[in-house]
């Protein structure tokens, strides 16, 4: 393999790492707004879903001794951090579906408070363990290595590419291509669509408007969660840190509108702010500060709704109800 090859690929395997917990966070959401809900909270629920995830690994880890299960330990991860994004999720849902509060501002609390929360049950998870917080080696090489044998992570070019990456990787890819046939080609589906572009017709048709938008808060927040914990037990190394996931919730949300609200450009989009995200460490450029590096997703963000405005075409616009809260009396 040549250097520029080895770099292509060092390149791509790391935005793929890195994108990988956007990926969770941006389906996640997706599926929220789909409904018309627009959750800003999506930073507190991947830091619930993180420090929350670490800790049933943790804590299974220190109950079953030598004989814990990988498969057991990255079962109960992806369970309980996606059972504390869904908690997340539920108050907003409360609050804005039920109550009819502002969903901006609700979101942005819910942030706030998933923050703290995350950042309080990892600090009392590190002081009670007397140092730091972290799982034995064997069990960081499951959540970190890949799943494929040897032989395919070997092949030129395509092995390192393909067949390198953690389970994780696979796994979000499987969910967005569910989440892309359910949109689509489902009626449960259709119907989420509908409730998003039109509660009120959606309601006149016979559809549970309350129902369908709180499933879609829930399992989109637990989605979103649950790249929270991607992030700690892969990105940072099965090691919580209280700093590590900081503004990884609202870059999912800027890749929500980047995606044009569909969850396969959610795959390949996750890659690109994946690596630009990094690019400051492997295309460095003296007279460019690394702080112009780190802000790319969002100025690509910016000019894809600019572009995309520009052009008008309505299956590219958010959802016609999104952000606002559903009156039935008006109806």
């Amino acid at each position: 393999m040549s250097l520029n090859e080895s770099f292509l690929v060092l390149l791509i395997s790391a935005a793929v790492l890195n994108g990988t917990p956007l990926l969770f966070g941006t389906v996640g959401e997706v599926l929220s707004e789909r409904a018309g809900n627009l959750n800003l909270g999506v930073e507190g629920m991947m830091y619930m879903g993180g420090a929350v995830g670490l800790g049933a690994a943790y804590y299974y880890e220190q109950a079953a001794g030598a004989g814990a299960s990988g498969l057991a330990a990255v079962t109960l991860a992806v369970l309980f951090a996606f059972l504390a994004g869904a908690f997340g999720a539920l108050i907003y849902a409360f609050l804005t579906i039920s109550l009819r509060a502002n969903q901006n501002v609700t979101g942005l609390a819910l942030a706030i408070f998933g923050t703290g929360a995350g950042q309080f049950i990892g600090e009392f998870m590190r002081v009670k363990a007397g140092g730091y917080v972290a799982i034995g080696n064997d069990l960081k090489a499951v959540f970190s290595g890949s799943p494929f044998p040897e032989a395919l992570r070997q092949l030129p070019l395509v092995g390192p590419i393909l067949f390198g990456h953690n389970i994780f990787v696979y796994l979000g890819v499987v969910i967005a291509a569910v989440m892309a046939w359910f949109l689509t080609r489902s009626r449960a589906g259709l119907h989420l669509r509908a409730v998003g572009e039109s509660p009120a017709t959606a309601d006149a048709a016979g559809i549970n408007i309350t129902r369908c938008k709180y499933l879609a808060t829930i399992i989109g927040g637990g989605i979103s969660a649950i790249g929270g914990m991607v992030y700690i037990m892969t990105i940072a190394g099965c090691v919580w840190n209280h700093e590590g996931l900081s503004g990884e919730g609202w870059l999912a949300v800027a890749l929500v509108i980047f995606c044009l609200w569909r969850p396969l450009n959610a795959v390949w989009g996750s890659v690109l702010f994946g690596g630009l995200m990094i690019l400051y460490m492997r295309l460095q450029i003296p007279f460019i500060p690394s702080e112009l590096y780190k802000i790319l997703p969002y100025v690509v963000t910016v000019i894809v709704l600019v572009a995309v405005s520009m052009r008008k075409k309505r299956e590219n616009q958010p959802p016609a109800s999104l952000g606002n809260a559903y009156f039935r009396e008006d109806r």
